[in-house]
């Protein structure tokens, strides 16, 4: 089935200049958004009772509501945590490929105790408001603060015996986590099986958690048979109407957006070149044109790693430009537990306390490694010449480098314009009209428009230019060739402050973590003395299931008592799996 795409155009509206939505302009626009299926999310994580310092980590499961499949409409999610008075304590935008995603956040010292909520959603949900979105209670405990007042109560025992005790509603016999033994020793090595009873309805994506049993009466972590009978019946598609205001699906990536205005009548700004570019490498570049109430928009991947995005004019006129945020959600409403600290808790809330300092103190040799994707840039095009000043004689300028060391780049006068940078076509294509045009150039990523600001750049700075002496169309504009400067540091986005366009802070997304998992290896004595605290023993966020048996191994870590073994997920067809055992380490 072909993937549905809503594109459009250029009727794209501002509300406000701060928070910049999509306003349906006619029942045929209404009509063209409800082709397109909402989505819901599950979030399984790692709590429900965090203390500072610990990291909570979560997996994402995005659906299609129609069909009840992993989503192929957003590519991007969101995870929040927010307090009881609807103050949000952050959010995370994360990656999401064909629906999934996984990522994780640390709980800072400067975070009280208290009753929160984790929420996961996308912008197309946040179309229904907070009844669309992913809801489930998080009990964050700061032993380090004096005020506990938010989870001290005048009733110790406030907690409800039926939220506690529920009955776990399991799925055992489609997959199943199989143990040869539930009792091991400390820092003993475990194999477990993922068997598969149901063949090629068993399919599908699991998350895989094998924790510490909490101390805490605290109810159980929402799961994915809850969610899908507590989400069964959310929004199929979009309930507004023409007039209203939608968050837009971010079907290609992330969505930048913003509005230009004229600097001289102070009026939008329609039909102007705008182009965005995100520094770094790799470096996100794209050019779109305002529409007639000067406003624009961008897809972008979500690959990049610098936060700071530049939107500039590639034309003559002078713009003013004002950069969109899209508005959060309100969740005043939201419902929160009722969590309450009792006085028999103060040794474990101690040694926990003082796990935690120890894990972050040897938290170097027990690292996580980023997922390294491979990202296409023009420096990766074909026909890229690469020239590495440290293996030239130095100048000082980037004009007498080009002149030195670049024979066809060069300089050129633009009679009552600002000079620019000219890359000479092939000898090949002599047979084709001379070309005049400037050269594309990017520094550290950063589009710049006016060359002129690079002649005396001082090119001790610069550790490689990049040139390619094809031509290249960006936007509407063809250019004669590319040339990318790229600097030591790579960190030109600092200080460059664009002329005629606008320098914005942006959130960088989280990227995809192969999670540290501990090795204990006969005779090798070098961790003997690095203590183990280790709550959660092994964790698997996306755990792709085939028909066959899967087979998976970890070592228990200093800590005993009783581990909960815990898989979560759903089958390619959208059937919510959960089950639940326990080990013993002694």
């Amino acid at each position: 089935m072909k993937k549905l795409l809503i594109f459009l155009g250029v009727t794209m509206l501002v509300a406000h200049a701060a928070h910049s939505q999509y306003v349906i302009k006619d029942a045929k626009d209404l009509v063209n958004l409800k082709k397109l299926p909402q989505e819901k999310v599950y979030v399984h994580h790692t709590g429900p009772l965090v203390f500072v310092g610990e990291y909570l980590k979560y997996a994402m499961y995005c659906f299609n509501t129609q069909s009840n499949k992993f989503s192929a409409i957003s590519r991007v999610g969101y995870v929040a945590l927010v307090n009881d008075k609807g103050d949000y304590l952050l959010e995370q935008k994360i990656p999401l490929t064909d629906g999934l995603s996984q990522g994780d956040f640390f709980i800072n010292t400067d975070v009280p105790s208290g009753n929160y909520k984790l929420l996961g959603y996308t912008q197309w949900m946040k179309n229904s408001g907070t009844k669309q979105i992913f809801k489930d209670d998080l009990v964050i405990i700061n032993p380090y603060q004096v005020d506990q007042s938010n989870v001290l109560g005048k009733n110790e025992l406030v907690q409800t015996n039926a939220k506690m005790d529920r009955e776990l509603k399991m799925d055992s016999t489609t997959v199943q986590i199989r143990f040869e033994q539930r009792n091991f020793g400390t820092r003993e090595k475990v194999c477990f099986i993922l068997k598969n009873y149901k063949g090629a309805l068993a399919k599908g994506n699991y998350s895989i958690r094998i924790q510490k049993k909490s101390e805490f009466a605290v109810p159980p972590p929402q799961n994915a048979m809850d969610y899908g009978l507590a989400y069964l019946n959310v929004d199929k598609t979009i309930t507004k109407n023409v007039g209203d205001y939608v968050f837009l699906p971010e079907q290609q990536g992330e969505l930048f957006f913003g509005k230009a205005i004229s600097y001289d009548t102070k009026e939008p700004a329609k039909g102007q070149e705008v182009v965005m570019s995100i520094p770094g490498d790799p470096y996100f570049l794209e050019s779109t044109t305002t529409d007639d109430n000067g406003e624009f928009y961008v897809y972008a991947s979500v690959d990049y790693k610098i936060p700071q995005v530049f939107i500039q004019s590639n034309g003559d006129e002078a713009l003013q430009f004002e950069y969109g945020e899209s508005k959060k959600m309100d969740v005043t409403g939201l419902s929160f537990g009722n969590f309450k600290l009792q006085p028999d808790y103060a040794d474990v809330i101690k040694q926990r306390s003082i796990h935690n300092q120890v894990e972050n103190q040897f938290f170097s040799v027990k690292p996580d490694s980023v997922v390294v994707e491979k990202t296409t840039t023009l420096k990766e095009l074909p026909n890229f010449v690469s020239f590495h000043l440290d293996e030239y004689t130095r100048f000082r300028t980037l004009e007498e480098t080009m002149v030195e060391i670049l024979s066809y780049v060069g300089f050129r006068n633009n009679g009552d314009g600002p000079d620019y940078i000219h890359v000479t076509q092939k000898s090949e294509d002599y047979r084709e009209e001379f070309i005049q045009t400037p050269a594309l150039v990017l520094l550290d990523g950063i589009f710049i428009p006016d060359h002129s600001m690079l002649r005396d750049f001082d090119a001790r700075l610069i550790r490689t230019i990049r040139v390619n002496q094809d031509k290249v169309k960006l936007g509407e504009k063809t250019y004669q060739g590319t040339v990318r400067l790229e600097t030591i540091d790579g960190d030109y986005y600092n200080v460059y402050e664009p002329i005629n366009g606008v320098k914005a802070p942006i959130k960088v997304p989280q990227r995809p973590k192969n999670y540290f998992n501990q090795q204990y290896n006969i005779g090798d004595s070098t961790l003997d003395n690095v203590p183990d605290y280790r709550r959660l023993l092994y964790w698997q966020p996306h755990v792709e299931v085939g028909e066959t048996d899967m087979q998976f191994e970890f070592f228990t870590s200093d800590l005993t008592g009783e581990f909960e073994v815990i898989l979560d997920g759903f089958t390619s067809y959208g059937k919510p799996i959960f089950s639940k055992s326990m080990l013993v380490v002694e």
